[in-house]
């Protein structure tokens, strides 16, 4: 029985590199190591030595199963590297191929006009200042000369969350946000984008929209510092030959306040639908910072004055691209939004 034993060893031995695939491997291992295999019977037949016969069989026995796990193993690593060799070969990829012209994102135009903006100040000295969007009736209202019961509060429709805390309504709260922090010692020159939230909604006007304030605070600051800075800006976004005037207007937190406008781009001040006839489009409100805010946010009206103005972003994009509904910038329309995809 010991070399019937040792023979099954050889036939395995044999026939092991004839097996091409896994499903033969485990028919194979079946034939010679199941319960019912002609290797595992002779266990059953054990009981028919005793002492060093008995030990010598069982080890021989297991001896054997142990080297025909070890040619099954063996096989069924070379047929695994094999058929992945094989299925690399049936999957080359040709890197000379042009590759996959992948689909890619680009920046919103609301975040290019505010980042060109940003810029074209930054390029004049001013720094950039963030606030919270969700404000207080103090900072949004009274701090900006605008206290509880006056007639400029009706200006705009507010998103109230209770009695004093509310969504702002305009960027202009980062402006006493930045002097009360300086404790009343100048400069101040500080630009604040942002979104803003108001209760209108139509084709140029939206419940949440971008706005960039601006807040300079120093000596001897003039309205005619504001009417050349305002002159720069519109030139660098809107081309070199605008021209830049005011109008007499009102906002509580300036004074004198005005509106500006800008020659029309479109006509260069001829008249044409776009400025309606008149040659000028307005883009933005500004003035000097009313004393009384100046003194609220802790600064000596004697020996410091300031100006602010306050850009709409959209407005902008609106007027530079010809954008007909500010609603555009918010429904996510990928044909809209790759216009003006600059990269």
């Amino acid at each position: 029985m010991l070399e019937r034993i040792k023979q099954i060893y050889n036939e395995a031995f044999e026939k092991i590199n004839n097996v091409n695939n896994i499903e033969d491997l485990n028919n194979f291992r079946n034939s010679y190591l199941s319960k019912k295999s002609e290797l595992m019977s002779f266990m059953s037949k054990m009981k028919e030595f005793s002492g060093e016969e008995k030990a010598k069989f069982g080890q021989t026995i297991n001896e054997v199963k142990n080297k025909i796990l070890s040619l099954i193993e063996t096989r069924k690593t070379e047929l695994e590297e094999k058929m992945l060799n094989e299925k690399l070969a049936s999957e080359v990829i040709d890197i000379t191929l042009p590759s996959v012209n992948m689909k890619r994102g680009s920046k919103h135009l609301f975040n290019s006009i505010v980042d060109e903006v940003s810029q074209i100040f930054i390029g004049m000295g001013y720094k950039i200042a963030e606030g919270p969007e969700v404000e207080t009736d103090e900072f949004n209202f009274e701090l900006l000369n605008v206290p509880k019961g006056h007639p400029a509060r009706d200006m705009q429709d507010t998103f109230f969350i209770d009695d004093t805390r509310l969504m702002r309504s305009q960027t202009s709260p980062v402006q006493a946000h930045v002097m009360l922090q300086a404790k009343g010692v100048g400069p101040i020159k500080i630009i604040s984008p942002g979104k803003v939230y108001r209760r209108d909604d139509d084709a140029t006007h939206s419940h949440q929209f971008g706005q960039i304030e601006g807040l300079v605070i120093d000596k001897d600051v003039s309205l005619a510092d504001l009417m050349g800075t305002l002159q720069l800006f519109a030139r660098s976004m809107f081309g070199e030959k605008r021209e830049v005037r005011m109008r007499s207007s009102y906002f509580p937190f300036t004074e004198p306040s005005v509106e500006v406008d800008i020659s029309c781009f479109e006509c260069g001040g001829k008249g044409c639908s776009l400025c309606k006839g008149t040659g000028w489009i307005e883009i933005l409100g500004a003035g000097m910072v009313h004393p009384h805010v100046i003194e609220m946010c802790g600064f000596d009206t004697n020996v410091y004055q300031g100006f602010a103005f306050g850009i709409g972003i959209e407005r902008v994009a609106m007027l530079k691209y010809g954008v007909d509904d500010i609603r555009r910038f918010y429904t996510n329309d990928l044909r809209f939004l790759k216009q003006f995809d600059k990269e």
